[in-house]
C-alpha cells in the first residue's frame, strides 16, 4: 500500500516561513553590526529577536522529531488526569477555545484514519514535545550571558512557555475523553474465544 505524501498543515508552513524570514533578518542585522557598518543598537536587538524566535521555533521541529525515537504511550504515568485537572479545564473554559489552537500535524488526530488508541498516543506525544518546548523556552535566559539584559530573555521565555502550556492543556483536556471512548469500545467488543 502507498501512502500518499501529508500535506503540511498551516501551521507546519507558517513556522517554515517565520523560520526563513527570522533568519534573514538575523543574518543582515549581525553582518551590519558585528563588522562595524552600522553599529546601532537597534539593529543589534532587532537582531537578537530574530534570532530569539528562530531559535524557539526550529529546536521545536528538531525536538518534535527528536521525540519520535522515544516510545511515548497514553497508559504512561505521566499521561494519567489528575484528580484536580477537571476543576481546573472547567475554570479555564478549555472547552470553549481549544479547537482555535493551530496544530502541526492534524492528520495525526484524524478519526478516519486513525485508532482511538493511535490519537491518545498522539496526544501523549504532543504533550511531551510541548513539556520539552517549555524547557527550550527557559533555556532562552541563557542568552542573557552573551548579549546581557537578562530581563528581556525571562519575560520572553515566560511567555513562550505559556503559549505552549496552552497545547499541553489541550491535549490533558482531551486525552480523558479519548481514553473514556477507549474503554466503552473494548465493553461493547466481546472477549475472542481462544
Amino acid at each position: 500500500m502507498n501512502k500518499q505524501k501529508q500535506k503540511p498543515s498551516f501551521a507546519a508552513i507558517l513556522m517554515y516561513c517565520i523560520i526563513g524570514v527570522t533568519a534573514l533578518i538575523c543574518a543582515v542585522c549581525f553582518a551590519l553590526y558585528y563588522s562595524n557598518i552600522l553599529n546601532s543598537s537597534v539593529l543589534l536587538w532587532a537582531g537578537i529577536t530574530c534570532f530569539t524566535i528562530m531559535y524557539h521555533l526550529w529546536l521545536r521541529i528538531i525536538m518534535g522529531n527528536v521525540t519520535k525515537l522515544f516510545k511515548v504511550s497514553y497508559k504512561q504515568w505521566w499521561f494519567k488526569e489528575r484528580a484536580f485537572e477537571s476543576k481546573l479545564y472547567s475554570l479555564l473554559k478549555v472547552k470553549n477555545w481549544k479547537g482555535k489552537a493551530l496544530t502541526y500535524n492534524p492528520e495525526l488526530y484524524d478519526i478516519k484514519n486513525r485508532t482511538l488508541g493511535q490519537i491518545a498516543d498522539t496526544t501523549a506525544k504532543s504533550e511531551l514535545d510541548h513539556w520539552v518546548n517549555v524547557l527550550i523556552a527557559l533555556s532562552t535566559v541563557c542568552f542573557g550571558i552573551i548579549w546581557g539584559q537578562v530581563w528581556i530573555f525571562a519575560v520572553t521565555a515566560f511567555f513562550a512557555a505559556v503559549f505552549d502550556s496552552q497545547f499541553i492543556i489541550i491535549q490533558r483536556y482531551n486525552r480523558p475523553r479519548l481514553v473514556r471512548l477507549i474503554s466503552r469500545s473494548k465493553q461493547k467488543t466481546p472477549a475472542s474465544i481462544s
